[in-house]
């Protein structure tokens, strides 16, 4: 699917680990435009440029869960700043980062909210990842993503295009 190592490199690639129970990396949403499969329980997924996805990180000890997180990030164009995040190449723009479960949860509950209204989590505005993000980090509620917010960032897109 890839035609050039030139393309692949402009992508943003994203190890994803199934180890039933154990270790559980996977998308919750966003658009992969490739797949490489490089054994029953671990696969890369390559994304375009500007994409926003989720990831989400979970794994269990002898005792219950140790690590549950979730990111919502963009993908990044060549030569544009983006942060380091574990399993993802080279990385991407942070819009949100949560750690521990009740946290988790909470985002995905933010990103069935923004589904129900009958858009893509990927399509929505990266403002709102944001506003998400900092909305649970002073703990309070997140505001809905509406449709008239939804209307306003794709004007804004198309203008900026």
């Amino acid at each position: 699917m890839i035609a050039t190592r030139f393309h692949q490199e402009t992508f943003t690639h994203i190890e994803l680990i199934w180890h039933e129970k154990q270790i559980e990396h996977w998308i919750r949403f966003g658009r992969d435009v490739s797949e490489r499969i490089l054994d029953r329980r671990r696969r890369i997924l390559s994304f375009a440029p500007n994409t926003v996805v989720a990831y989400v990180r979970w794994a269990s000890g002898d005792f219950g869960t140790v690590v549950s997180r979730i990111g919502i990030l963009r993908t990044v164009r060549r030569g544009e700043a983006f942060s380091t995040v574990p399993y993802v190449r080279p990385g991407g723009e942070i819009l949100l980062r949560a750690a521990g479960w009740p946290r988790v949860e909470r985002v995905l509950q933010a990103i069935d909210v923004v589904e129900q209204t009958g858009i893509d989590a990927a399509d929505a505005c990266p403002d709102h990842w944001r506003h998400v993000h900092n909305r649970l980090v002073a703990g309070e509620v997140p505001r809905s993503y509406s449709r008239e917010q939804h209307r306003a960032w794709l004007l804004r897109k198309k203008i900026d295009a």
